[in-house]
């Protein structure tokens, strides 16, 4: 019985996505910290942006959860599907 092939992100991949993503968020709050408003005002959008980052980490990790568990439950139905018909195999030989 083969394994699924499991394909891994390069590690060139991974920097630029971390890189990216830091720069992003940098950029975020240096322009919350230049704007012309109350410090209770920035504190807001600080925190908004803190929501924000942590429901879409929290949404991608539970698509990509959501897909494995497909995956997996897809695998299971074949090995059966297969087990089923080398039993059916085997009967028909004997």
């Amino acid at each position: 019985m083969d394994r699924p092939n499991i394909s891994e992100n390069s590690p060139a991949w991974n920097a630029f996505v971390w890189i990216t993503f830091s720069a992003s968020q940098i950029a975020i709050l240096l322009g919350i910290y230049h704007l012309p408003t109350d410090l209770w005002i920035k504190g807001y959008m600080a925190m908004g942006l803190l929501f924000s980052t942590g429901s879409s980490f929290t949404l991608a990790k539970t698509a990509r959860d959501n897909h494995e568990a497909r995956k997996l439950i897809n695998r299971v139905s074949e090995v059966k599907t297969e087990r089923m018909l080398q039993d059916y195999e085997l009967k028909q030989v004997a």
